[in-house]
């Protein structure tokens, strides 16, 4: 997958004092849609979302079950941009031996399963499906006009994980990508899974190249629900009020600038 350079934004802090909040503020991630990814840097979590890519996270799924992603290269890593794994031949234009994915750029979900707006208007509204930034179209034609689905799409914000493609937009394979920043031009144009919700730091220190001169590997891929119970990583993420409160005091700072990559949502491990 080629994907070209774009005007790096920043990424925010989400350093919070994580023992102020209740309990009822944290909610646990389901292990069937977690993947691990044990890197030579490190660990990191990820959220996958079938409801926005189901044939997406069925591939990644498969292909971890299959161990096809043990042991391959981070094979492109830009700065301020995406770090790129998941062919086997570890370069751009590889694939599994499985077919071409169809496009899931674009998927429709029910307005009420939208975790929380990060804002509202007559044009589009922002919000998360889990950990997941997204865009929609007006929640008021959802409810007038499409039986309360909200045509949508992913946010391309610092940690979101996609499908990686050739040129033709049916050509998602196995190919992951993982953003380094926020780079909202890749907005339908790419099909957005997950996000990492532990591990950023691990992702930004992933060696850059292209390719790097000394890639680094993801040694293991793994679905959190074929693990033993005790080895489950036990992730939750902020939820409820305490989100509610961030979301509000983000948007003060930031006033007529503020974006849904302005929000990641805190998450903790037990």
């Amino acid at each position: 997958m080629k994907l070209s350079r774009g005007i790096a934004l920043t990424i925010f802090s989400t350093c919070l004092a994580t023992h102020s909040y209740a309990a009822d503020d944290w909610r646990k991630l389901d292990p069937e849609n977690t993947l691990i990814i044990d890197s030579s840097k490190g660990r990191m979590i990820i959220e996958m979302r079938p409801e926005m890519a189901p044939k997406a996270v069925e591939r990644i799924k498969l292909l971890a079950r299959e161990k096809i992603y043990d042991g391959l290269q981070f094979h492109r890593v830009i700065a301020k941009f995406v770090a790129q794994t998941g062919n086997p031949n570890n370069k751009d234009g590889g694939a599994s031996a499985y077919p071409n994915l169809p496009p899931e750029m674009m998927f429709k979900v029910p307005y009420q399963a939208v975790d929380m707006f990060a804002s509202k208007s007559s044009d589009t509204a922002t919000g998360f499906l889990g950990s997941v930034p997204m865009q929609t179209m007006p929640i008021t034609d959802a409810i007038s006009k499409s039986n309360g689905m909200l045509r949508s799409w992913g946010a391309h914000c610092a940690g979101v994980a996609g499908m990686g493609r050739n040129e033709p937009r049916d050509s998602a394979n196995s190919e992951l990508y993982f953003m380094l920043d926020a780079s909202r031009r890749l907005d339908r144009d790419y099909t957005v899974f997950g996000r990492v919700v532990i591990g950023m730091d691990v992702l930004l220190n992933i060696t850059h190249g292209e390719p790097p001169a000394n890639p680094d590997i993801m040694q293991t891929v793994k679905i959190a629900a074929d693990l033993p119970a005790h080895e489950q990583p036990q992730a939750k993420l902020m939820s409820g009020k305490a989100l509610e409160q961030l979301i509000a005091k983000k948007r003060r700072e930031k006033g007529g600038d503020f974006s849904i990559c302005d929000v990641v949502i805190p998450a903790k491990l037990n």
